[in-house]
Parts: C-alpha cells; structure tokens; sequence
C-alpha cells in the first residue's frame, strides 16, 4: 500500500511538470504570435520591395542583394551562390548547440508578362510587357524573415537551443534549383522543413499532395542551312526536325496516360525565312503523377525526337533545365501546424480589401464574386495517384501543377504552410494574381502566416517528440516502399541563363519604379494609387449582384 501511494505522488508530480511544460510552450507561442505584430512594417516593406524588383527565375539580383544585405544585417551568416546558382543563397543563425535545425524556405521568381499595379481591379501594368509577380513570390521571404527575426529574439532570451536556415527557391517558376540544393548537400543535416508559399487561406496539408512531378527538357536539333528558295535541297531544316516532334508528340497524347500533363514552346525557330534553319530547339514540360510514370514520360519524349531527327536528316541533343518530384509532405508536422492555425484563424479584411478582391473576381469572370476567404480551410488530406473507384464509377487523379519543393520533402519532413495574401478564383501565373500582392491583403496574410510558422518551430524546438514522430512518418510511411531518385543527373547543371536576355531588356525600365521605404510608408504610396482602384461599372455591378443575393 505504501509502494502504491509512493507510486501515486510520483506519477502525480510528472502529470504536473508534463501540465507545467506544456503551458509554457503554450506561453511562449502566444508571446511569439504578439512578436511577430512588432514586425509587420519590416514584412511589408520586404513585400513590396520585392514585388517591385519583378525579377524572372535565375536572375534574381536586386532580391539577392536585398535580403541578404537584410539577413547579414540582422546576424545571420549568409552563403552567397550555392549549388551553382548565383542567386541562390542559405543564411543561418544558430542558438546553443544549433540542434534542430529547421529550415524555413520560400520562392522569389515572378511571371513573364505579368506587370501589374497593385490595389487596380482591372489590367495596368507598371511597365507594359515586363515580368510581374502574377504568383505572389515576392511575400514568402518577407514572412519567413520576420517570423525568423522574431523567433530569434526569444531564442537568445528563453535559451533554446537550435539553428535556423532561411533560403530561397530560385526559379522555381522553371523548377530550376531545389534538386540542386539536394545534390549539393544543404538539406543533409537538416531536422525539419517550412515552406511557406501564398494562397486565399491559411492552410496545410500531408501526404501526396495531389500535383505533378515534371521534368523541364530542351530538345535541340541541327541540321544543314542553305538559301530556302535558291537550293533548298541543300539544306536540312532543324526547324523541321522541331515540328514533327510536336506533330509525333500530340499524336501520342491519345496514347498516354490520363494523368500526364505536357506542354511545349518553341525557344529558337531559326533566323529568317529564306535562310534553311540549321538550328532549331523545343522546350518540353513532362509532367506525371509518379516519379516512374515522369521518367516513363521523359523516355517516351526522347524517342519522339529521335524519330524526328530520322525523318529530317538531322541530329539532335537534349538539356534537362529543371525538375520536380511529386509532392509528399509530414503528417505530424502538418497537423501541429494546423492546430496553430486555428489559434491564429485569418485575418480581419476590411471594406477595402473585400471590395478590391470582388471587382477582380468580377473583372476575370471568377466562379463567384465572394471576396476573401472568411472561414479557415480544412487540413488538406492525402490525394490518391492512380485511379479510384467510387460508387461504381473510376475516378482518377489527375494532378496539376508542379513544385520542386518536393525534392526537398523527400529528403527531409517537410510542409507547404499556405498563408492568405491572393484573391480566390483567379487564373494562376497571370497579372491579376499580383493585383493584391504589395496591398493590405498580402500585409495581413504575411502576418498571419508568419504568426502560424513561428508557433510550429517553437513547437519543434520545444516538443522533441514532434520531430521524432516527424521522422518516423518519413521513414516508415513515405520512403518505406519509394526512395527519391533525382531527376536530375550527375553532369546536369542549373541553367542560370535563362531570362537573361528578358531581364536585360525590363530591368532598366522597371528601375525607376522600385519602391523606396525610406521615402513612402507603402509602394501604393509610391505610386500614388488609390486603395482600392476600382471602375465605376464594377461598383455598380457588385452593387447589383449584392440586392440580388439579399433577396
């Protein structure tokens, strides 16, 4: 009886100190989520900074500069041009005996054609023709810095020990580094990984995440020039070589996989119509749901060529210029994460902001004109990767886009933290996905989002559990029966010049309208726009549309 009792007050002073250490972490994450608010400004101005740098995947150099001038500022130690990339940089700071060390990552390309000034609910582009951030890359960094900065801060006064490891995703508009990143060993001692990138929600997901693996292939034949009308005979059209492929390849699409996506653009057509092409390239995207269905697919690609190179008399080479694995992220890390999320819920849109996001819905003919998102999504679930029947019917599943951020959750648990900064329903990779992007809807969206990062590292510093279960779900669900194999191989290198020649011809043009914050308090500011700019037809509309419903 006296063992037993013994017994009971042991047990009773653990389920104490268990209580006590609980809430304290619990403490801290508020007093973290409390932190972040005290750098909104920084997060907005690195928002609109970037945004206004409008930079295309591998020539990122006012962004490089910038944040890493920021983070070296701020006492992380920066590595400048990893992996081959020039762009490309990691900076760490580290606590104690820098163990974890979790790694907090975010994309900072944009989108060809996209220019675009923010708070506008119709088509204005800042300079006609240049790069814009028609996919919000310019706020990732922003919430990871500030969320970092302030994790620091309580790091250094509560002790804790650990690393972080902020870094760019490099052209990922071309899935043009990550694979790279893994290759060159920068994820090898990492514990854990947040990827941040923007959506309408606040939101996170496990397991196959429902996109595309791809591999970025450019196909280059070389024939024979001559004078197109004087000897025609003479000459052996690569431009030629390049068409039948295309031709050989839609005539195949009846033939593949449902769930395959492919696309192409000719990068190099020849010189001039009288001069026989004597070189000629196609730029492929083979995207499928599986890594062995995308090398299946790639295979499938070189043989289309090597025909059209029979039936042309001419050679051909090809050039891997990126890849992506199929996304598979951690399910204990995504359901702590979500846990903070509905403590964080979303943020407070006003009048403005709603009005701003309905008369862009309505401008692109959106599926519906509802404005921002006002109720947290549900944690996103795993997606199937081959058929599914359900009620008799085959259903299947058939992907998406494409993410090389995958690479990266295969080599280390890893989540996708999607924070509210874009308006629901418009096209992706278009210049009305960056209207909000340097407004209040991407301020508000990069502090919620950060306000959810910080609570999930705090939880991976302070929880070791977590990290353990962490790794257990990578080793014993997600790599049990599949291991990653890059895509990439051994003498592929990142093709750090493309864009240049695009970049060489806007940059000058976009200079003078990079955002000062030491003169205006935001880039509308800058630009004198009026927050929000709508057109009077589209109040009216709206206007119409909300009798209707309340009728």
């Amino acid at each position: 009886m006296k063992n037993l009792l013994v017994f009971i007050f042991l047990m009773g002073i653990v389920i104490a100190n268990a209580q006590k250490e609980v809430e304290t972490v619990e403490k801290l994450k508020t007093e973290a989520a409390a932190e972040v608010d005290k750098y909104a400004v920084l997060g907005q101005q690195i928002n609109d900074v970037l945004f206004s740098y409008a930079e295309l995947g591998f020539q990122e150099y006012e962004t490089f500069n910038y944040l890493t001038g920021l983070l070296e500022k701020h006492g992380f130690k920066v590595q400048k041009g990893v992996a081959g990339v020039p762009t490309a940089w990691i900076a760490t700071w580290s606590y104690g005996s820098g163990k974890p060390v979790i790694a907090l990552g975010s994309d900072v390309d944009c989108i060809p054609k996209a220019s675009q000034k923010p708070g506008v609910a119709y088509a204005d582009p800042i300079v006609v023709g240049a790069p814009g951030h028609g996919e919000g890359h310019n706020s990732g960094q922003a919430l990871n810095i500030i969320s970092a900065l302030a994790l620091k801060k309580i790091m250094e006064r509560e002790k804790i020990n650990g690393t972080l490891m902020l870094w760019p995703g490099v052209a990922e508009e071309l899935v043009g580094t990550k694979a790279y990143y893994v290759r060159a060993g920068y994820f090898k001692d990492v514990d854990a990984c947040i990827f941040t990138h923007v959506a309408n929600n606040l939101g996170v997901g496990y397991g196959d995440s429902g996109g595309n693996g791809l591999v970025s292939v450019r196909f280059s034949f070389e024939g024979a020039a001559a004078h197109a009308a004087g000897a025609p005979w003479r000459g052996r059209s690569a431009l030629d070589a390049v068409e039948l492929m295309n031709i050989g390849w839609n005539y195949r699409r009846e033939h593949l996989e449902l769930t395959q996506r492919s696309h192409y653009v000719i990068s190099d057509g020849g010189d001039q119509p009288n001069v026989v092409p004597s070189k000629a390239s196609v730029w492929y995207y083979f995207r499928e749901r599986t890594y062995p269905n995308i090398r299946k697919l790639f295979d499938i690609g070189i043989k289309v060529a090597e025909g059209a190179a029979l039936m042309t008399d001419t050679k051909f080479t090809y050039e891997v210029l990126g890849s992506a694995w199929p996304g598979h992220f951690n399910k204990p890390i995504a359901e702590a994460m979500y846990q903070n999320m509905k403590v964080v819920g979303l943020p407070k849109w006003s009048d403005e902001d709603q009005l701003l996001a309905k008369a862009t819905q309505l401008e692109l003919k959106a599926p519906n004109t509802n404005g921002l998102a006002v109720k947290l999504d549900t944690i996103s679930l795993p997606s199937p990767t081959g058929p599914v029947n359900m009620m008799g019917r085959q259903l299947m599943a058939m992907g998406g886009g494409s993410d090389d951020i995958a690479d990266i959750s295969w080599t280390v648990p890893t989540v996708v933290l999607r924070y509210p900064s874009n308006i629901p329903g418009l096209p992706g990779h278009h210049w009305s996905n960056a209207i909000s992007m340097a407004t209040p809807i991407a301020h508000k969206g990069i502090v919620y989002g950060a306000k959810a990062e910080i609570m999930t590292v705090l939880d991976m510093l302070l929880k070791p559990e977590l990290l353990t279960n962490a790794w257990a779900y990578y080793k014993n669900d997600q790599t049990k029966d599949l291991q990653y194999t890059p895509l990439v191989g051994e003498k592929d290198n990142p093709a750090i010049t493309l864009n240049k020649k695009i970049m060489e011809e806007f940059a000058p043009k976009l200079k003078p309208f990079y955002y000062n914050p030491a003169k205006y308090k935001t880039y509308l500011d800058q630009l004198g726009i009026v927050y929000p700019t709508v057109k009077p037809e589209q109040r009216e509309e709206l206007k119409k549309l909300e009798e209707k419903k309340s009728k």
